[in-house]
């Protein structure tokens, strides 16, 4: 007799771009759509990783103090809408049971951390579709997490608009 089997995490990585958004919609065109709906095998784990503060204002000597909140308010305020157009997408395509998880951090490791906490089968980010010498520069969180997360690495490429 089979063991009753777990229902699977997927992970899915967003940020304010449109690839990120594609990424989320494509994820549940292909694995939520109906008449799947809610009897999807993937339970699924929306996650948005917030810079802090103080990576994003590089800047030092007096006055940080008072830059500080300000930035932290602006960074909070982005993630509520990030999490708010990944919510308007669960509504749009019908999911109704997805989590959503904030973190801060650099993208690269809140992935992989959250692959191991809710521990996922799946994986799904969007490419920015970086050429070389960017991905260099900024490097790639989906290369990063193809070679560092332990599950499978879904890369979801945005096509070219003509």
């Amino acid at each position: 007799m089979a063991a009753l089997e777990e229902e699977q995490v997927m992970v899915v990585g967003i940020d304010d771009s449109q690839h990120s958004t594609y990424a989320l919609e494509w994820t549940f065109d292909h694995f939520f759509t109906p008449p799947l709906g809610s009897n999807s095998p993937f339970k699924v784990v929306v996650v948005h990783a917030k810079p802090s503060a103080t990576s994003v204002v590089s800047l030092a000597g007096p006055g940080i103090a008072e830059v500080l909140p300000i930035v932290e308010s602006d960074l909070k305020k982005s993630a509520a809408r990030v999490i708010g157009k990944a919510k308007e997408i669960c509504i749009s395509k019908s999911v109704t049971d997805a989590i959503f998880e904030v973190v801060e951090g650099d993208p690269r490791n809140v992935l992989c951390e959250a692959v191991e906490k809710h521990h996922a089968s799946v994986l799904v980010v969007g490419s920015h579709g970086y050429g070389a010498i960017k991905r260099a520069f900024l490097g790639s969180v989906s290369d990063y997490c193809a070679h560092q997360a332990h599950c499978t690495v879904m890369i979801v490429k945005r096509p070219k608009m003509p």
